[in-house]
């Protein structure tokens, strides 16, 4: 709340895990990819998803990947870090004297401050905004949920992932029993949602995104079901520092790693086969493989988080945990949100229609590329920075705006990954 102190700032750099970090700046090229499928504004999508008939083999292979391995799969990841930093900012707060009160004040500035991110986001660049997501998803799970008992985390994240399955399971028996006909056409939210990137007018692609930004906090912040499951689970793992302490939670990393990506890529397979036309469906059918894409997808984001937290452990016991790869995916990681708001800042300019409208003249593997490239671009500047002892610029001012009351001991502002979290070693 205004005016009452917090006891120190967030971690500092000597004081962060790899894994956490390490696991944001790799899959920040998954969200670039995903993201830049929208920016096909000049071809209309093929159905339940932002891809376009493949036109070509090298269309089918990227668009294929994308949906099996990327799509509803790396934001999962990041919701689970989301939730996981939230616990670790509360922990370390009180470890060095803050009240409750005042971390949960701290906790709810910063995530009305992620909101008034998104909403600016949506406002300037992009409709797809998942900032606002998770400051939306922040303000309830943690009014509701960050301090209760571990056994209510995970009773209540078996409850909606149950849930889902059920759903799931309901879509998969129609799926069963709906014809196949009908031309493939895309879902009228999804075109609508793409329409703002094909706008030509400035301020009507804005008024676009600004209309479809609540629907999408909405939507993927609560109503989505993976966002709030893979916060509570992130709850409940930075509880037992699973991340910090990887050595003292191997079986339950490799169990994790091998089961959700094994689920996640076989539940991603189904709409992978139907967008490059393996499986013909009708739009109506697509439609049902939406659930089960998405309860796979949370499956799967857990499994990336812990085979990149496998992969941390194995690094540091051989001595590589500072190469020049790992040190500029870290540091990237460390500056999750000013490389994320740096993928718009390359891409929407460039790409949509209101700008230059490059992506008029690209086509999936194309675009494929473009992320690729546009994602090693954010890698090489957050390296710069780091050589350089300098933070990301909207990390900076997130913590300006969050820690605004004073800090008891005059301790340093830290290092944070506001789309993840801040992760101390132990």
């Amino acid at each position: 709340m205004p005016g009452h102190a917090v006891a120190r700032g967030p971690a500092g750099a000597g004081e962060r895990a790899l894994a956490p970090d390490l696991a944001r700046g790799s899959m920040l090229l998954f969200i670039a990819i995903a993201n830049t499928a929208w920016y096909l504004w000049a071809v209309p999508m093929s159905g339940m998803s932002a891809h376009p008939e493949p036109a070509g083999a090298l269309d089918a292979v990227a668009q294929f990947f994308t949906v099996m391995a990327v799509d509803s799969r790396s934001y999962p990841m990041f919701a689970f870090l989301f939730g996981y930093g939230m616990v670790q900012l509360a922990r370390r707060q009180e470890a060095a004297g803050t009240s409750a009160r005042d971390v949960d004040a701290l906790l709810r500035r910063r995530n009305l401050w992620l909101l008034v991110f998104g909403f600016v986001h949506a406002l300037l660049l992009w409709m797809g905004d998942v900032l606002g997501a998770y400051g939306l998803a922040g303000l309830v799970l943690g009014w509701l949920f960050l301090r209760r008992a571990d056994r209510t985390l995970l009773v209540w994240a078996g409850a909606i992932t149950g849930l889902m399955l059920l759903l799931s399971a309901f879509s998969l028996v129609g799926l069963a029993f709906t014809p196949a006909d009908g031309a493939a056409a895309p879902a009228p939210g999804l075109e609508q949602l793409a329409a703002n990137i094909g706008e030509p007018s400035l301020w009507g692609a804005a008024l676009g995104r600004l209309t479809a930004w609540p629907l999408v906090v909405l939507g993927q912040g609560l109503l989505g079901l993976a966002v709030p499951t893979a916060i509570l689970l992130g709850y409940w793992a930075a509880r037992h520092r699973i991340l910090e302490e990887p050595g003292n939670n191997l079986a339950l990393l490799r169990l994790t790693a091998f089961a959700g990506v094994t689920v996640g890529w076989l539940g991603g397979l189904p709409s992978a086969l139907a967008q490059v036309g393996v499986w013909e469906l009708s739009p109506t059918q697509a439609s049902m493989l939406s659930m089960p894409h998405m309860v796979t997808g949370l499956a799967c984001g857990l499994g990336y988080v812990s085979l990149i937290a496998l992969a941390a452990r194995r690094l540091q016991e051989r001595g590589r945990g500072s190469g020049p790869v790992v040190e500029a995916l870290a540091a990237t990681g460390k500056r999750s949100l000013s490389a994320y708001l740096a993928q718009s800042v390359l891409c929407a300019p460039v790409l949509a229609a209101w700008g230059l409208g490059v992506g008029a003249h690209l086509t999936s593997w194309s675009m494929f590329l473009f992320a690729v490239g546009v994602w090693l671009v954010t890698v090489v500047a957050a390296h710069a920075l780091e050589r350089a002892g300098r933070r990301g610029p909207a990390e900076v001012l997130l913590r300006r705006l969050a820690y605004r009351g004073p800090v008891a001991g005059g301790a340093r502002e830290p290092e944070e990954g506001p789309v993840g979290g801040r992760d101390p070693k132990a």
